[in-house]
Order: C-alpha cells, then sequence, then structure tokens
C-alpha cells in the first residue's frame, strides 16, 4: 500500500529553495543534511517536497512556452490560496482560472524555475 509519494527536486542553492518554499508557499522545513546541505525537506499538510543539491539542468527552451509542469497540488480552495500567495508577492504564470478538465487553478514558478500548478476540483452546483 502505498500511503504518500514525495517528489525529489534538485536544486543549486539549498537555502534559497528552502526560503521560497517557506516565505512564499508556506511550507515548513522538516530537515536538512550536511552544512552546507545538500538534502532537505519541507512539507505542508502532511505532504513533503524532497530537494537534493544537484548542478543546474540543461535548459528545455519549450518548458514555459509549453507550461511543461513540474508538480500539480491538489488543495481544498484556488481562490483563498491564490489570494494568500498574492498577497506576499508572489508572481504567477498562469493566473487563476477554471478549466475545460473541471478545476480552478492557477501555476507559479518557484525560485529554482519549476513550474507547480495549485488547483481544486470545480464543484457543480
Amino acid at each position: 500500500m502505498i500511503r504518500q509519494i514525495a517528489p525529489v527536486f534538485f536544486s543549486t542553492d539549498i537555502p534559497a529553495t528552502l526560503a521560497f518554499y517557506k516565505d512564499k508557499l508556506g511550507f515548513d522545513c522538516l530537515g536538512t543534511w550536511q552544512d552546507p546541505p545538500v538534502y532537505a525537506i519541507v512539507a505542508r499538510n502532511g505532504h513533503e517536497i524532497h530537494f537534493r543539491r544537484a548542478a543546474p539542468p540543461t535548459i528545455n527552451p519549450d518548458k514555459y512556452k509549453s507550461e511543461l509542469l513540474d508538480a500539480y497540488l491538489f488543495v481544498e480552495d484556488a481562490d483563498v490560496l491564490h489570494a494568500g500567495y498574492a498577497a506576499k508577492g508572489l508572481e504567477f504564470t498562469r493566473a487563476l482560472g477554471d478549466t475545460p478538465w473541471n478545476c480552478r487553478e492557477f501555476v507559479v514558478k518557484d525560485c529554482d524555475g519549476r513550474l507547480l500548478a495549485f488547483g481544486a476540483e470545480v464543484k457543480n452546483a
């Protein structure tokens, strides 16, 4: 039985990545390993993201044009989360809106260039 899946993202600067996920996205740091850190774990609402220090990946020029997502985070209320992130000055690569697949979602680019979509299922009235 699988209880949880945690993505492992590469980062060139673990402290900067941790600051972004804590200050901008509201995650808590569960721990770092070695000094300077080469590995870290953040969590929000019981869901973890792991980071490993690594050299920068090869650039994909179509990543942003094609909106090649790195992660999709299912949330309770996309409007509330979006408002909180906007109040913190977070930049959005796709504005909050409804999709043809019955979700209300938005997309942000993190400090390392990853695209994170946050979405909530639209309940039919």
